[in-house]
């Protein structure tokens, strides 16, 4: 791997502190918008079930069928990003997803909300991998893991502002005619469509782009990241054709599916759970339902940090999933309020830990259209752990009226987690501290000679 020749490479350098202040500050607001669009119904369902009729495995049925449409469209909509450029395709994409997250407000029948799920899914599909792909061509693989977390503190961020506001939405019940879960998507969905609009204006291509920068900046950043991609390609790195056949990028998208299960379990279902176990009205629920994802903020940018130090990344993915099947297994067996909510936590703490240092690792062995298309297809393969999660806690919670066998159920598929990431490499020689270059060399040559 290319190491950096003096403090110019560091994330404190003067260009990587503006790059951080003004792209990954932004994407990480937007990326709040998100998430907070994707997984408001959970808050919403606290009023929505009973307003609606829908059971459980309606309910989640609708919150998992979002990826099925995610699925089918983020590879396309990846490549296409990668033709136009991220900051036209990520404009669109949050406009669309945002008129539909608003429109969930309209809905009334099982069919309807299936519907508008699903193309809230297609309207997203491409963004978070997209993100993935725009900050591998500003950010350098030594500090990406960093970056990465910081832009994923988002999802935790969601779930910390998500709480306190849908409760105060709840309380609009009946204010101009709508019921508080209609205010949430309608309040939530319609700031991503003025993010979409500004967009256009905020985000640059690429480093030789950025007025923003210094002429020395650009052409110091430019030369690193055209270095390191030329290693890349040095090294055999799969064509287009080849990245979406390649077996890295298949182990990768079957590790990140084992993450995306416990991932969406927990954004979808926490409230139900809390309230299951508290018995507090929707309010409280909302409120006590933003600390987990406090714990979650605080330590996955620990890890994510610790990571880059380390230049390391299975054994940091792998014990963050054991975290998280502790937690998962510890909330399915506790039966008071207290000690589930700090189960809840400490499970969300290493899921939500794991998943930023797992996305450091595609861009080490890919790169342009070869890393769009493959970024894709690994997010959109893990994105029906998505469905798979969501789906199971419902049907699981219908036939058996709780959370413990499904708790469970997410604890085993965590340890599979740590399985599969510490057997992404095998050699002896590797074993210890080690860069991403490392891993990817070691991975690329031995799934070539397979």
């Amino acid at each position: 791997m290319i190491s950096p020749t003096s403090e110019q490479w560091e994330l404190k350098s003067n260009a990587m502190q503006k790059v951080s202040r003004r792209l990954i500050s932004y994407l990480f607001v937007l990326y709040v918008a998100a998430y907070l669009d994707r997984v408001n119904i959970g808050f919403a369902q606290l009023q929505l079930k009973s307003a609606l009729a829908f059971s459980d495995a309606m309910y989640g049925l609708g919150s998992g069928i979002f990826f099925l449409g995610y699925f089918l469209f983020e590879v396309p909509s990846n490549l296409i990003l990668a033709r136009i450029g991220a900051r036209v395709w990520i404009a669109r994409i949050m406009i669309s997803w945002g008129l539909v997250s608003a429109a969930m407000a309209l809905v009334r029948t099982p069919m309807e909300f299936y519907v508008l799920r699903f193309l809230l899914g297609v309207a997203e599909a491409g963004f978070f991998p997209g993100v993935i792909y725009y900050l591998s061509r500003w950010i350098p693989a030594d500090a990406r893991a960093s970056a990465i977390s910081r832009f994923m503190t988002a999802v935790a961020v969601s779930g910390i502002v998500g709480g306190p506001l849908s409760a105060a939405l709840f309380r609009l019940d009946g204010v101009s005619g709508l019921a508080g879960w209609q205010w949430i998507f309608v309040v939530e969905g319609l700031p991503s469509v003025v993010l979409g609009v500004m967009t256009l204006w905020i985000l640059t291509e690429r480093p030789a782009e950025a007025k923003w920068l210094t002429t020395e900046e650009r052409a110091q950043l430019e030369a690193r990241l055209r270095a390191e991609s030329a290693e890349i390609a040095s090294r055999g790195q799969p064509s287009l054709h080849r990245a979406v056949l390649h077996p890295t990028v298949w182990r990768l998208s079957l590790l990140s599916f084992t993450l995306n299960v416990p991932l969406y379990s927990i954004s979808f279902w926490l409230p139900q759970i809390v309230a299951s176990s508290s018995g507090r009205e929707n309010v409280e629920v909302a409120l006590l339902s933003a600390l987990p994802y406090v714990a979650a903020a605080i330590t996955m940018m620990a890890v994510g940090a610790h990571s880059d130090r380390r230049r390391e990344r299975r054994w940091h993915i792998a014990g963050a999933a054991l975290v998280g099947a502790a937690g998962f297994s510890a909330s399915a067996l506790v039966h008071t309020p207290v000690l589930g909510l700090i189960a809840l936590s400490v499970a969300a703490m290493g899921v939500f830990s794991a998943i930023p240092v797992f996305w450091a690792l595609p861009t080490t062995f890919l790169s342009g259209a070869a890393a769009a298309a493959g970024i894709a297809l690994i997010n959109s393969l893990g994105s029906l752990g998505g469905f798979v999660g969501p789906f199971f806690i419902g049907a699981v919670r219908t036939v058996t009226g709780g959370f413990t066998g499904s708790l469970l159920t997410i604890a085993a598929v965590l340890v599979t987690t740590a399985s599969l990431a510490i057997s992404l490499r095998r050699s002896p020689a590797s074993e210890g501290p080690a860069s991403d270059a490392q891993f990817a060399a070691a991975t690329a040559v031995r799934t070539e000679t397979s």
